[in-house]
């Protein structure tokens, strides 16, 4: 059986590459996307301005993260909140519990948010008798499968009607042919009441905004507005690359974000949250926290040529281009980001030697890079963390001495033409087969080369 993280994503990457059920379902939901980005992205009267400006503040806010977080910091304390630091999964699960125990809270109600994939919140508080329920519908649906999300924005796209019509009748006795509008107002009858019991409701943030200190959401359920404003406590989980400079800021990155995230001119529920309930206040919690996540991503700001892609705003609009991921899906990756920005950060935020083998799970095409709304280089720095992977030593023994000669075989005319068809054949059969796939048949190499062939041809004919 497979045991570590590459064997694991060969071996289900090809079992899902040829289910084509799985592909039938992802590429009909990824289609209605494209159809509704191109919609989305013709009502700028100049995207391309927009990506560059999307890109420059981003490079501006990664260049003085030190300067924007304990402004956001300052802002936010002199509200009332409590900005809290935590250096990785560990720490977060911590100071989460810390709170969770000051005020004996037995349920929790969440927002969608991957920071919390990140630090498997779900599970740390399940392990600690915490009742935790996912609020955003597709979230909702995943946890009841016992599944993690299988995209950034979609976490439900690998199911259709007819698994989750079968899942609610399973659980909640809905009829079996029961229509989208009926497992909605299902699930709403279910999570209504879990907002008026939650002790804690716990959020991610899109954005984290210095000279307000305020935390920014977008949305299109609702839930998240409950979350925030039901529980007495209010804990956001974010990371630290998600700082923009100001409130008005969002006159940009809102309209990029959903534009490319689901086809929209803005989701329909945005939220900017500056702290606990103030006074004359009707509504808001009484406590709030903001967690500022690093987990591994001061280790991507430390790599001169991959940092851009902390600039990510998680719109996944690079997951939906990639033909990877049309392919093999979302939780073939088996981390928290995939799709090719995933394949990008999560080998220098879990470790290169574990996660290398995710940045060759890329065609190189450039759609990626191309659909981007930040102008993220993606493909380049998925190049960068293979040339990483090798000058670190990463690479298998073998691997490195194949390569060698290779290079010095396939440089010189002479030595290549010293082996015929038949050795080629064989080196292919022995050294390539397994690496090619089952699936596809070897090339076959003509028993002389093209130099020898001209030579003979060229001899033969009468000058």
């Amino acid at each position: 059986m497979a045991s570590n993280p590459a064997s694991i994503f060969q071996t289900e990457s090809e079992s899902k590459a040829f289910d084509l059920d799985h592909r039938k379902i992802i590429n009909y939901n990824i289609n209605k996307y494209d159809s509704a980005v191109k919609v989305g992205t013709a009502r700028f009267n100049n995207l391309e301005n927009s990506k560059r400006k999307g890109y420059s503040l981003k490079w501006k806010v990664m260049e003085n993260l030190d300067k924007y977080l304990p402004e956001f910091e300052a802002n936010f304390q002199r509200k009332g909140g409590k900005v809290i630091w935590a250096n990785n999964e560990e720490e977060a699960q911590q100071e989460i519990w810390k709170i969770l125990s000051e005020v004996n809270a037995k349920k929790v109600i969440k927002s969608k948010s991957m920071t919390t994939e990140e630090v498997d919140l779900n599970e740390f508080l399940e392990k600690h008798g915490v009742e935790s329920i996912e609020s955003d519908l597709g979230e909702y649906i995943v946890q009841l499968l016992g599944q993690k999300p299988y995209h950034i924005v979609t976490p439900a796209m690998h199911l259709n009607l007819a698994s989750i019509s079968k899942l609610f009748n399973e659980k909640f006795n809905t009829p079996i042919d029961a229509t989208p509008e009926q497992l909605t107002l299902k699930a709403r009858e279910l999570l209504r009441d879990k907002y008026l019991q939650a002790d804690v409701g716990i959020t991610g943030a899109n954005f984290l905004i210095a000279d307000t200190g305020s935390i920014a959401l977008t949305e299109n359920e609702g839930n998240i507005r409950l979350s925030t404003t039901f529980p007495k406590i209010h804990i956001a989980i974010v990371g630290i690359e998600k700082i923009i400079p100001s409130l008005s800021d969002l006159d940009l990155y809102w309209p990029l974000l959903s534009s490319h995230g689901t086809g929209q001119n803005l989701t329909v529920y945005n939220s900017i949250i500056g702290g606990p309930r103030q006074a004359g206040e009707t509504d808001g919690p009484e406590r709030m926290y903001v967690i500022l996540l690093d987990n591994g991503r001061t280790n991507v700001l430390a790599q001169k040529d991959q940092r851009q892609a902390l600039y990510c705003i998680r719109c996944g609009a690079c997951l939906n281009a990639c033909p990877i991921y049309k392919n093999i899906g979302g939780h073939t990756y088996n981390t928290t980001y995939s799709g090719p920005i995933g394949s990008m950060i999560t080998p220098h935020m879990k470790g290169m030697e574990a996660f290398k083998h995710l940045s060759y799970a890329s065609s190189l095409c450039g759609k990626c890079t191309e659909v981007c709304p930040v102008k993220i280089d993606i493909h380049n720095m998925l190049l960068a963390n293979r040339r990483d992977a090798v000058k670190a030593g990463l690479t298998p023994t073998m691997e490195r001495i194949g390569w060698k000669v290779f290079s010095k075989t396939i440089t010189r005319r002479s030595l290549l033409d010293k082996f015929g068809g038949k050795t080629k054949n064989w080196f292919l059969r022995n050294f390539f087969r397994k690496s090619w796939g089952k699936h596809r048949d070897l090339p076959v190499v003509a028993e002389k080369s093209f130099s020898k062939q001209w030579k003979e041809k060229n001899q033969e004919t009468p000058t």
